[in-house]
């Protein structure tokens, strides 16, 4: 990679080349890619794929991404974990044993878990202390993901009930988890 390439994808610019971002890194990308897979043919499709999809998503446009190269690892990843996950499922083993170990783990920790359940367990318990018609309207908005307009078409108040009961329930449920 040369100095002007690694210039210009550190610089930021408003609309960042595909080409710069390409020549930057996509030799690590592709190196990456091979160990993990410990196939070359494999990792260099898959670096290509990295690439067509982040400009698909992003329209190449790396400025929406704060850390390009760091999205384009997260995008390997993924392909990755993908190919491995197909080509298991076709009956072709592609790692060693200690190869799945190089893969990261993003299980969150026992202790993560557990906090995660208490949380959950008191946004329900908060939730129950809340007037039914607000609980109502958190569940319509926040767990079966209407909008505010159908939330009220759905329970027949108007979109300014429906953000008061949730701005309220919202607000409790903060308090009782202590933010």
């Amino acid at each position: 990679m040369t100095g002007r390439h690694r210039r210009r994808c550190r610089l930021g610019e408003t609309r960042l080349d595909i080409r710069a971002l390409f020549l930057a890194h996509q030799g690590e990308v592709r190196s990456y890619l091979s160990r993990t897979l410990r196939d070359a043919d494999a990792a260099a499709d898959l670096t290509q794929e990295t690439f067509l999809r982040f400009v698909e998503h992003r329209g190449g446009d790396a400025a929406a991404v704060a850390q390009p190269r760091s999205y384009l690892f997260r995008m390997a990843y993924h392909l990755a974990v993908d190919y491995i996950r197909r080509r298991r499922r076709e009956g072709i083993s592609v790692l060693a044993d200690e190869g799945w170990s190089s893969l990261p783990d993003e299980r969150p920790s026992p202790e993560r878990e557990v906090r995660g359940r208490d949380d959950l367990a008191t946004v329900q318990a908060a939730l129950l202390e809340l007037p039914e018609r607000s609980r109502q309207v958190f569940r319509a908005v926040r767990i079966d993901g209407l909008t505010y307009q159908a939330a009220a078409r759905r329970l027949g108040i108007s979109e300014s009930s429906v953000q008061k009961h949730l701005a309220r329930a919202l607000l409790h449920v903060m308090k009782r988890l202590g933010g």
